[in-house]
């Protein structure tokens, strides 16, 4: 990801989630320096991950494919180039949230062999107050 994809990344987070991040935000997320990796599909930015990396723990921050082009395996081929930088850069496990309301990414991450090993309570914004978020963990 570079900062000349940073709109597009911002479009597709805006038409997947109901409670998108801001363009500032994926901004400093690449002056912070954090492995971030575009999907373009015919040119077309359709998906993107972010993964911090830092004493020997890798957690994902972000990963979302365009909800046009969901269920064709982009969310598996992101992962896996995560997981790939994550492994290079020496981690030896990696951690994220996700909503339990969202069933496909659970099950791609469960797939992936990751496993539920906490909850935060209220972790994110919803229609009606705070939905926790389940907490995953993988050894790579």
């Amino acid at each position: 990801m570079m900062p000349a994809h940073l709109k597009a990344v911002a479009s597709v987070e805006k038409a997947a989630y109901n409670y998108p991040w801001s363009l500032a935000v994926f901004r400093d997320c690449l002056l912070a320096g954090y492995h971030s990796v575009v999907l373009e599909v015919g040119g077309v930015v359709t998906g993107y991950g972010i993964i911090s990396i830092a004493a020997a723990e890798a957690h994902i921050l972000n990963l979302c494919v365009h909800p046009a082009s969901q269920q064709m395996g982009y969310g598996r081929m992101l992962l896996n180039a995560l997981l790939a930088r994550s492994e290079a850069s020496d981690a030896e496990r990696v951690y994220l949230e996700v909503r339990p309301s969202n069933k496909a990414a659970l099950a791609l991450y469960e797939s992936a062999g990751f496993t539920q090993i906490g909850v935060r309570p209220a972790y994110y914004q919803a229609p009606q107050g705070r939905e926790d978020a389940v907490v995953l963990a993988a050894a790579l």
